[in-house]
Order: structure tokens, then sequence, then C-alpha cells
């Protein structure tokens, strides 16, 4: 059955000797496969662009998909793990997307999307006074008139018609 052949699997990615680095490798628990990604466990971190990360998950084919030994009516939603490996080089192979990069996609992307909503909130803001402080002369005059202008109005020609 499906469950033991996902327990087989997480037997292999357990070694034998329980430490910090089989702890990272896959911690299972009941609500299911748990990173453990500390100082400890990792190397130097590397600041990256998230509105880079978040160019690639827009051009990342997503599709509905279904294992071979699902159930016809079982669907899954994601991208393949071909695509996934081109488009961020993480994880250990082209053929798995592990939980932890997948979450830390996630987590980027949101932060960008967030960035970008601030630098949005900030522009309309100043556009918001830029268009108040145009709209002023018009808020002063009595309503119905338009402010004095400097030059005369279309209608009104400037010099008498010559005779």
């Amino acid at each position: 059955m499906i469950t033991d052949t996902v327990r087989r699997a997480v037997r292999r990615l357990r070694p034998a000797r329980p430490d910090r680095l089989s702890r990272a490798l896959a911690a299972a628990g009941p609500a299911g496969l748990a990173s453990a990604a500390t100082p400890d466990t990792t190397g130097p971190a590397e600041a990256l662009n998230g509105y880079q990360v978040l160019d690639e998950v827009l051009r990342l084919p997503v599709s509905t998909w279904r294992y071979h030994w699902d159930p016809p009516h079982v669907r899954h939603l994601g991208p393949m793990a071909q695509d996934w490996h081109a488009a961020f080089g993480l994880g250990a192979n082209n053929v798995t997307i592990s939980a932890t990069d997948a979450n830390g996609v996630a987590l980027v992307c949101v932060q960008a999307l967030h960035r970008h909503i601030d630098d949005l909130r900030s522009e309309i803001a100043t556009l918001q006074e830029r268009i108040a402080r145009l709209e002023e002369p018009y808020r002063s005059e009595p309503h119905g008139s338009e402010p004095s202008r400097s030059q005369p109005s279309r209608s009104e020609p400037s010099t008498p018609p010559a005779r």
C-alpha cells in the first residue's frame, strides 16, 4: 500500500545513528515532515533577491496531475520537479521537491509581494498629495466658476477682429 511505500522511503532517509544531521534530513511527525534548519545544521546563509524568485515563480509551469498509483479521482496541484529544479536549483535532485524549499520559496514571494504593496501604497500617497495640490486652486473658487486665468479663453479673442 502507499502508506508502506512512504514509510520505507522515510526509513531510507533516516540514518541508523540519530544525530543532528539525521534530524535535519527527515523529522517525521504527526503533522508531516519538519525541517531542522538551524545555524548548527546548515552552512552559511545567503541573501537573495525576492523579486527574482517571484519572477521565477511566475514563469514556473503549474498544473494538476496524479501519481500513477493514485486512484483516478485524486488530483494534486504543483510544478513538476524538473521545472522546479531548473527554475531554482534547489534540492538534492530534479525528481523531488523538498517541502522546506517549497515553503522557503513561498515565504520569499510573500515578502517580495509585501514590499511591492508597500511601494505601491507609498506611490499612491504621493500621487494623492500631488493631485490635492493641483486641485487646490479650484477648491477656493465659488462652486461652478473657474479660477481666474492669466490668458484669455479660446472663445474670447485677444484682439478685436480686423475690419
